[in-house]
């Protein structure tokens, strides 16, 4: 069966372009594309991006606010996951507006 395709609309895909064109933020959604599938600690990614914690929280918000990462939260701990549905979509909606 197939799978209904995520639509985006214009103000999603400008919030997505807008927090994907920080190099920190990109670089924790790759990491976080590393992890397959699975959601990764505040602390892993903390120690991937080389940044304080409140900056760390500030960039998470920003890929949160996009759909770009879901947040799991567990007491004072939290994990994220990457939605890779949403930048699936993302790429789509790049290919059909500027292709």
């Amino acid at each position: 069966m197939a799978s209904k395709q995520k639509k985006l609309t214009e103000d999603q895909a400008q919030l997505i372009a807008r927090a994907l064109a920080d190099p920190r933020r990109y670089q924790i959604l790759k990491y976080l594309g590393d992890q397959d599938q699975a959601s990764a600690a505040c602390g892993s990614i903390l120690a991937c991006a080389g940044i304080t914690p409140p900056t760390l929280s500030h960039h998470m918000k920003e890929l949160e606010t996009a759909g770009l990462v879901e947040a799991t939260r567990k007491g004072k701990y939290v994990s994220y996951l990457l939605r890779r549905d949403v930048l699936e979509a993302f790429l789509e909606r790049l290919k059909s507006d500027l292709v």
